[in-house]
């Protein structure tokens, strides 16, 4: 099995956050694999993942960094794949690494989530995975009607919620 998604760190403490990415690649049976490269303390090691990447089977990169959050840049700036930025909360809640990984000069695109939003990293990995996996995308469909039943099971209990001057 091939990765077809990497998951990249600027170091292990970032993992609590992007397992979230993991665990829904997983439940999407899409092959991922994770490591840790630092863009600044190993800058050839990511260069060189960035080169090598597409040549691999990779289809999407999926960087999350803190602070400076240099990582998906340097990633984008060395590759054709999409990378998606994900800013981890550090320093500032996470404003620092967001501002740095939005604000990417023309020509090198990342994509940015929220601050900790590595799951919206991974689905937003899998709609684009999806538009040439038909199984992949009823997957995908499967879990996007899950979120509409929680919401409809959410608001049928606060239905059953009573006060006085509640008027639904």
């Amino acid at each position: 099995m091939k990765p077809l998604v990497s998951i990249i760190m600027g170091s292990t403490s970032d993992l609590p956050v992007m397992e979230k990415a993991c665990v829904f690649l997983n439940d999407m049976q899409v092959p991922f694999e994770v490591n840790a490269l630092s863009a600044h303390r190993t800058p050839d090691a990511v260069e060189t993942f960035a080169k090598e990447a597409k040549g691999r089977g990779l289809k999407v990169i999926i960087a999350g960094a803190g602070m400076a959050a240099a990582l998906p840049g340097v990633i984008a700036a060395s590759t054709t794949l999409p990378v998606i930025g994900v800013p981890i909360k550090g320093m500032l809640d996470g404003l620092d690494a967001m501002l740095s990984i939005i604000q990417m000069p023309p020509g090198i695109p990342v994509a940015t989530m929220g601050v900790n939003g590595a799951l919206n990293a991974a689905i937003m990995a899998v709609e684009m995975l999806a538009l040439a996996d038909d199984a992949l995308a009823e997957r995908l469909a499967a879990y996007k009607s899950g979120l509409k039943r929680k919401i409809e099971k959410a608001n049928a209990e606060l239905a059953d919620i009573r006060y006085d001057f509640k008027t639904n």
